[in-house]
């Protein structure tokens, strides 16, 4: 019998062990039954593993392990990342959806999972939520040949937790929850952190400060308490531990955010000394100084931390706010090595770098003073402007500042990368 809907009905898709599968999809291989790890051979045993295959998953390989964790015994193929195949699934999945829904009605969590507001195409495709999420998934696999799961809510956070606690174990990979159900079967399950955005600090805290450990704690405290202890996070947790989400597919789309940033990190393959760090940082400066150029936006404050190799302090580092507004390089630079000569440790070997930019503005804010020209600043910006359109055109390493070709630069090979991970492709 078709189903009636008197409310709304999201489905979270995922796709499973997604960067694995798509490599056991290139060599015609089974997703669910192939020993596949996806790493970078080239850094070694310790490479760290961006995915491991669904197979290897149930025989309790970690999802981010390093290679030399993966059982000698285990035979297993390892593919290389290849960040750029990845995206084209991603954007053939979506472009599937689109087939049957409409794009406002679809959200991009991840590259490996999507929101759908499947409320009003229930009736027109004549499909029980079920039957509609088995159609898709079942399309997915059959043109694709990737697995999906699917939860199912009638709230977004519902959908989120049906796919993370039950879909992704149920043999037909789809589960549906509404508020009455969740609280009847959810109140007592631990651990809380499977629970989205409960994260080990806020369960630490529930735990130390009130004895919670599940759903029904949380719901049974003087919802007081949790105010003053989390704040306005704590509305969340409340509406959370009773299945109540607010957010809509619409509010999402319609979301703009108030204060925009751009930041950029790195962990280097190896320690670096002080001085090979800054040539990196200023590599990382002149990356930013580009990205906001494009953007035509100009910054008022920056950011700068480093951690050290081994033992403690952890990291150093600062802010700053600029005497002047700007985007460019030359700029930037003056303000970040001076931060960077400032707080970091030059007796202390380096493995990770972080720079921000903040109190973003139009361009046309930008400002000079005695020691910063307007003059400049427009030259410096129009190179920038010319520099992008080369790059867009022949790729990031067609022009380059001669900075990333200084001995333990690191610019160059990572303009061949798509989030830190190999693209597969010559950049």
């Amino acid at each position: 019998m078709n189903e009636l809907v008197t409310s709304k009905i999201y489905f979270c898709i995922d796709l499973r062990s997604f960067y694995a599968s798509c490599e056991c999809v290139e060599r015609d291989l089974n997703p669910l039954e192939e020993n596949l790890v996806v790493a970078d051979v080239s850094r070694g045993r310790g490479a760290l593993c961006l995915a491991v295959s669904y197979h290897l998953k149930k025989e309790g390989v970690k999802n981010r392990c390093r290679l030399f964790e993966i059982p000698k015994e285990k035979k297993c193929i390892i593919a290389k990342p290849q960040m750029k195949l990845y995206i084209d699934y991603a954007v053939r999945i979506y472009k599937l959806y689109q087939r049957y829904i409409a794009k406002e009605d679809i959200h991009v969590y991840s590259i490996d999972e999507m929101f759908l507001d499947v409320s009003k195409y229930l009736s027109m495709y004549r499909m029980s939520k079920e039957q509609f999420a088995t159609f898709l998934i079942n399309k997915i696999k059959d043109e694709i040949g990737l697995v999906a799961t699917c939860g199912i809510g009638t709230n977004l956070y519902l959908a989120k937790i049906a796919l993370d606690i039950y879909a992704k174990k149920e043999t037909s990979g789809v589960y549906f929850l509404d508020e009455n159900k969740y609280v009847k079967q959810l109140s007592e399950h631990t651990p809380i952190t499977d629970f989205w955005m409960i994260a080990n600090g806020i369960a630490k805290r529930l735990k130390n400060k009130f004895n919670i450990s599940n759903l029904k704690g949380i719901r049974e405290v003087d919802e007081a308490l949790l105010y003053k202890e989390f704040g306005v996070d704590a509305e969340l947790l409340i509406d959370h531990a009773y299945g109540k989400e607010s957010v809509t597919m619409k509010d999402i789309k319609n979301y703009v955010p108030q204060d925009k940033t751009f930041s950029s990190s790195q962990i280097l393959f190896k320690d670096y000394s002080y001085e090979d760090a800054k040539v990196v940082m200023l590599e990382m400066v002149n990356e930013l100084s580009l990205r906001i150029n494009k953007a035509h936006k100009a910054c008022r404050s920056i950011s700068l931390y480093v951690g050290y190799s081994n033992g403690l302090p952890l990291s150093s580092g600062g802010c700053k706010v600029l005497p002047i507004i700007s985007q460019t390089y030359d700029r930037l630079k003056y303000f970040f090595l001076e931060l960077f000569e400032t707080k970091v440790d030059k007796s202390r070997l380096i493995r990770s770098i972080h720079l921000g930019l903040s109190s973003i503005y139009e361009e046309n804010a930008i400002t000079s003073n005695l020691f910063f020209s307007d003059k400049a600043a427009l030259k410096e910006a129009k190179l920038e402007k010319t520099m992008n359109n080369i790059r867009d055109k022949f790729g990031k390493n067609s022009i380059l500042r001669g900075i990333n070709l200084l001995n333990n630069a690191t610019g160059i090979t990572r303009n061949k990368l798509i989030g830190g991970h190999a693209s597969g492709e010559d950049a």
